[in-house]
């Protein structure tokens, strides 16, 4: 049976011929390959469709290659495949939940991987870290609309202050993704909203929450319930942190 499998390698000669060497190899084998982009200098990653069978025997044989070394050899994850339509390798970190780090002027690849983990997975809970102003909220709802889902937005302050009570049943639907500020939901207790947040959580939809230590510090969520952390800077070297940032809405304007 046919499957996509994702292949990355390092190159440490960039020799004439050496990506014919390997398409040569997969031609061989009768392994398509569907995509093929350079990530950084010295790397390079494949989307690649064949039979189990045959990528084991590609496992076994590209080894023989002389100056590559096979870094990764997979069924293709979001972040190999966003990182093959941008032509740039992306960074997870090692922790639990792993953590991928943007800046500004990467929102288009940030918002990409957001959608394609969306249309991937159901249920999850995705955390925005960042400082006010930075476009957290855009990003998650444009990673929303990349995904061709619905946003519905249970907390925040992109519009106004927004604490929802309650939902309609057609906002808990199956093509719906829930946003919610972790600071607007519990800087000023409101007991039917803190009701329809648990209720929120519980459901089987995909949420984005932005500021998600929050919700970890005040015991709403575990860091082990998110999948995946996201965090937006101005510029590498900014430094998220909430002893900076005012309990008041207003700090929160457009977040």
């Amino acid at each position: 049976m046919l499957a996509q499998w994702y292949l990355e390698y390092l190159i440490h000669r960039n020799r004439p011929g050496l990506l014919g060497d390997v398409a040569t190899l997969m031609g061989m084998l009768r392994i398509n390959i569907v995509t093929v982009n350079g990530l950084t200098e010295d790397r390079r990653g494949f989307l690649l469709t064949a039979a189990p069978e045959k990528i084991e025997m590609l496992q076994k044989t590209i080894g023989d290659i002389e100056d590559i070394e096979v870094t990764a050899l997979r069924p293709p994850r979001a972040i190999d495949l966003v990182a093959l339509r941008h032509g740039r390798s992306i960074v997870e970190s090692q922790q639990v939940p792993p953590v991928y780090c943007f800046v500004r002027g990467e929102l288009g690849l940030m918002i990409d991987l957001l959608g394609q983990i969306l249309k991937e997975n159901e249920g999850q809970i995705l955390g925005i870290r960042g400082m006010p102003k930075v476009g957290k909220t855009e990003a998650a709802i444009a990673s929303c609309v990349n995904a061709s889902k619905r946003w519905i937005m249970v907390s925040g302050t992109i519009f106004r202050q927004t604490l929802r009570t309650h939902l309609n049943p057609e906002e808990t639907a199956s093509d719906c993704v829930l946003l919610l500020d972790a600071i607007t939901s519990t800087s000023r207790p409101l007991p039917e909203h803190g009701e329809l947040v648990k209720e929120v959580l519980a459901l089987p939809l995909p949420k984005i929450v932005e500021h998600p230590d929050i919700f970890i510090r005040e015991g709403v969520l575990s860091s082990e319930a998110f999948r995946t952390i996201i965090e937006l800077r101005r510029e590498p070297d900014e430094v998220i942190n909430y002893d900076r940032i005012a309990s008041s809405s207003s700090a929160f304007d457009l977040s």
